[in-house]
């Protein structure tokens, strides 16, 4: 079983506010991940707009119990949880592929829905990490133009596991690259959001051009898996 460390509850409401004073215009994701209903609530009525979940399953099984607000899967996504990914999820942060994309559109399709998305890059070119080689985003752009049922609205990363002050190059190499794919803008290529930095690092995220931030423990404190 998953839990969360309820012997160090947080105050999720007050953190969730001074969370969006920091942050400003920047778009906030509350990471919920092992995070029970209840506890996003409090999230939701402070201000939070968007939940980002890791695992489509986890979701699934207390979405009822949520809040309305807009839905993001932040996780790797199988290919055996497309179909339901679909029905779920109003936006899908982590396309690592082509042959990903190819499968939630053709999902897409199937229920007549434009399925929104963002393209994972793999900035810090890891091989044990999941997404798009920076060199690799302009030809996957091309090769996506062709699909009429996703919306390829942003990118998303996760850098390397440093020191947070060590993000910062990542980060501006993300920013970069964000900006030179912005000018690819086609039919159903329109990327605006650049989500990047996370709850250790979000504040250096945003000064290196963030326009959205995936927080978890700064609002919900530490899991325990």
């Amino acid at each position: 079983m998953i839990k969360t460390d309820l012997g160090t509850a947080m105050p999720v409401y007050e953190n969730t506010k001074l969370i969006l004073e920091k942050i400003g215009s920047t778009t906030l994701v509350c990471v919920t991940k092992t995070i029970e209903p209840e506890r996003i609530n409090e999230a939701i009525r402070a201000g939070a707009t968007i939940i980002g979940e890791n695992r489509v399953q986890e979701y699934e099984d207390k979405r009822d119990d949520i809040l309305p607000c807009e839905t993001h899967l932040i996780g790797h996504l199988q290919a055996n949880k497309v179909k339901k990914a679909v029905h779920l999820f109003d936006v899908i942060q982590s396309i690592d592929s082509l042959k990903l994309i190819q499968n939630i559109d053709m999902r897409a399709r199937d229920i007549d829905k434009v399925q929104r998305v963002y393209l994972q890059v793999n900035i810090g070119n890891e091989p044990q990490k999941y997404g798009f080689r920076p060199d690799e985003i302009k030809n996957a752009i091309t090769e996506i133009r062709s699909l009429r049922n996703v919306r390829v609205e942003g990118l998303m990363c996760i850098p390397p596991f440093v020191p947070p002050e060590q993000t910062r190059s990542y980060f501006r190499k993300m920013k970069a690259l964000f900006d030179e794919i912005k000018q690819e803008n086609r039919d159903n290529i329109d990327i605006r959001t650049l989500s990047m930095g996370m709850s250790s690092d979000y504040r250096i995220a945003i000064e290196e051009g963030a326009t959205m931030v995936r927080v978890g423990s700064s609002i919900f404190g530490k899991r325990k898996y």
